[in-house]
């Protein structure tokens, strides 16, 4: 979990998996003109940073004849966003809180549609 988190602190990185998810597999060539010419850096820099997310297995490489195409491989960030949920998951107790005001407010609904024997709808 670790090599993932230092492997996405990078913005240049972030920016090659964001690229790689909306634009699907691509050729490390075209990843390198994109990432090169929004962060203006080289193509060997590109290239480097590739090779960070590739060995700590954010991407996958495959060869088509000469070139190198790239892929998003997303599996690994699971295990950081397991561990990032714990921090943003609502608290025990706000979950409870919530599940009695479903039944407060299931409860009147219920009262407003079959009130007891002996008293009138009032809405």
């Amino acid at each position: 979990m670790d090599d993932v988190a230092e492997a996405i602190a990078d913005p240049v990185r972030r920016a090659i998996l964001e690229l790689l998810h909306t634009g699907g597999s691509a050729p490390a060539g075209q990843v390198a003109s994109a990432i090169g010419a929004r962060f203006e850096i080289s193509r060997p820099a590109v290239s480097r940073h590739l090779r960070v997310l590739r060995e700590c297995g954010l991407v996958h490489d495959t060869l088509e004849g000469r070139r190198r195409v790239y892929s998003l491989d997303p599996t690994r960030l699971g295990e950081l966003s397991g561990w990032l949920a714990r921090f943003t998951a609502p608290p025990i107790w706000q979950q409870r809180m919530d599940a009695l005001e479903t039944e407060v407010y299931r409860t009147r609904r219920d009262r407003l549609r079959n009130p007891p024997i002996g008293e009138e709808r009032t809405a």
